[in-house]
């Protein structure tokens, strides 16, 4: 029985839009899945650890539930795959001292070296989803932007989780540049000109 405050709406219009969207998200998720797994497959990581590794270099260090919130999984399953992480010296686990309780990951220098080298040898041709979105792209000039996907997540998941999610996005804007087909972070190649000038 439908509430008298929510906004009215017709009950089949509500079911095929349920639908719609639960029979797109599976056959996207299904390629993205496949996309996903082939890049990190080389770094013998699985979605989860990659997403954990991803969202620890963004917010420079995160709690375990933090991961778990912005990594969509349960806290359990974000720990384990912290965990599988630490032990291959990719991450370290902490306490802070004003905060006893929640247990903090940051990456270590191999896992923030893994996590550049999947974003240089990031190949688009590899990528499935960013195939079938090319043909829009050369039709309006850009990819699509999904504002009204990411207003249903908002609504969803709440602000936090978008601001996270731009975050990571425009990181990659300002802190990676193109160079001779790869994506690299500008500190490196400011580095390589340093030890360039001063030979």
């Amino acid at each position: 029985m439908r509430n008298t405050n929510e906004q009215n709406f017709d009950l089949k219009e509500a079911l095929l839009f349920s639908q719609r969207i639960a029979q797109l998200s599976k056959a996207l998720w299904k390629t993205v899945e496949k996309d996903w797994q082939q890049w990190i497959k080389p770094y013998d990581l699985n979605i989860n650890e990659h997403h954990i590794l991803w969202i620890a270099y963004h917010l420079n260090g995160a709690s375990i539930s933090e991961i778990a919130k912005f990594g969509v999984m349960h806290v359990s399953t974000a720990f384990n795959f912290s965990k599988k992480l630490e032990e291959r010296g990719l991450l370290q686990f902490s306490k802070k001292e004003s905060d006893k309780r929640n247990t903090y990951i940051q990456l270590t220098k191999e896992g923030e070296n893994i996590l550049l080298d999947l974003m240089e040898n990031y190949d688009p041709e590899q990528n499935s989803t960013f195939s079938g979105a090319l043909p829009l792209r050369d039709l309006y000039g850009k990819f699509p932007e999904f504002i009204e996907l990411m207003s249903i997540i908002r609504k969803i998941y709440g602000e936090d989780f978008m601001d996270i999610f731009e975050r990571s996005f425009h990181n990659i804007e300002e802190e990676f540049v193109e160079k001779d087909g790869k994506l690299i972070k500008r500190e490196t190649i400011a580095t390589e000109q340093e030890k360039i000038a001063s030979n």
